[in-house]
């Protein structure tokens, strides 16, 4: 194949590759999935629990009484319960009458030592979820410490959007899509590796396609015409750097198509910023905030591209490591990036600026 066949014309704006991404994504059908396995993925509709703990439980190991009658007890004027009070363990359906829990040592010999206050050592019911108030809402993702707290309500099963995506490897290009593989998981979708760009563009169990290399101009380059041919290039060249190579279009009438560059800097700046939107409008997750930072070196960068960089902590902030092009030692030592947007020419020392994460 020629040269020339790929070759770019003109760079789209990000702001309107961005609005085609809004145009060509559409929310993937929700499907129930079995807590256990959603941890990461987003979810399709508000989780809701029954009133946990139903009746009022002890929160601690001890003894089981009704304040009233020991409000005066302590140290030096111990309370005769008769009966005496009942030891209950933490979980424990709270006794009838009973409405407080004092600790172990607060009795001895049937005497109570301590006072104690109506609710003192109880979880009340609905105190872990109250009926009808959600635990967690649509487009939140599941994290770890979610799915214990929800199995913890008594729930077992949640409604999620779970894209199916089909990642493609060009030759050469196994270490960029690794880290895009990654970053696409993060967003709660499954990830399936595969070579053959042909076999994943006819997939009718895939909902969008991300391919890594042969977006350039080279001999070898053909990701783009395949995709020309067999379905619907909308925009090849991204407004952004790097990632300039970047094109966006549709196989089989519908399935969004995402092509990165081979190179692992351009392949994830369009990544961060395009696949990021594409994987949102998807999955219905909203834009998460960035950690604010205040810049501690200037970045100069050119009108007209938008430009991810990297960059790094300092004691005074943060610090751009790298302009345009990426070295890979300033890609290892970053601890973020920060996007400035296309109209602008950077951002001046003391600039306060949200950081993001790397996959």
């Amino acid at each position: 194949m020629s040269a020339s066949t790929q070759r770019i014309s003109a760079l789209t704006p990000l702001a309107e590759v961005l609005a085609r991404v809004a145009a060509l994504a559409r929310l993937v059908a929700p499907r129930e999935m079995a807590l256990t396995d959603a941890e990461g993925r987003v979810l399709a509709q508000d989780v809701v629990a029954a009133a946990s703990p139903a009746t009022p439980v002890a929160l601690i190991d001890g003894w089981a009484v009704r304040a009233e009658q020991v409000a005066d007890a302590g140290p030096y004027a111990p309370v005769l319960l008769e009966p005496a009070p009942g030891w209950v363990d933490a979980g424990d359906a709270m006794p009838g009458g009973a409405d407080a829990v004092l600790p172990p040592d607060a009795v001895a010999n049937g005497e109570v030592h301590a006072s104690a206050t109506a609710g003192d050592g109880v979880l009340a019911p609905g105190a872990d979820a109250a009926p009808g108030q959600p635990l967690r809402r649509t487009g939140e993702r599941l994290r770890a410490v979610d799915v214990a707290a929800l199995q913890a309500a008594g729930l077992s099963r949640v409604m999620v959007r779970e894209p199916r995506v089909r990642v493609v490897a060009m030759p050469g290009c196994d270490a960029a899509a690794l880290a895009i593989s990654r970053g696409v998981a993060s967003h709660g979708a499954n990830v399936i590796f595969v070579r053959a760009l042909e076999r994943a563009l006819t997939d009718a169990q895939t909902d969008i396609v991300i391919t890594i290399g042969g977006t350039g101009a080279g001999r070898n380059d053909a990701s783009v015409a395949m995709l020309k041919r067999m379905g619907d290039v909308a925009i090849h060249g991204f407004g952004i750097a790097p990632g300039e190579t970047a094109a966006l279009g549709i196989a089989r009438g519908h399935t969004p198509v995402l092509m990165l560059p081979g190179r692992l800097d351009g392949a994830l700046a369009a990544f961060l910023v395009v696949g990021d939107a594409l994987l949102r409008a998807l999955t219905g997750a909203p834009i998460s905030p960035g950690m604010p930072v205040t810049l501690a070196r200037k970045i100069v960068s050119t009108i007209g591209l938008a430009e991810v960089v990297p960059v790094r902590r300092t004691a005074d902030g943060v610090e751009p490591l790298a302009s345009g092009h990426w070295p890979m030692q300033a890609l290892t030592r970053a601890d973020g990036w920060v996007l400035v947007p296309a109209g602008s020419e950077g951002f001046p020392a003391g600039a306060s600026l949200e950081m993001r994460a790397f996959p």
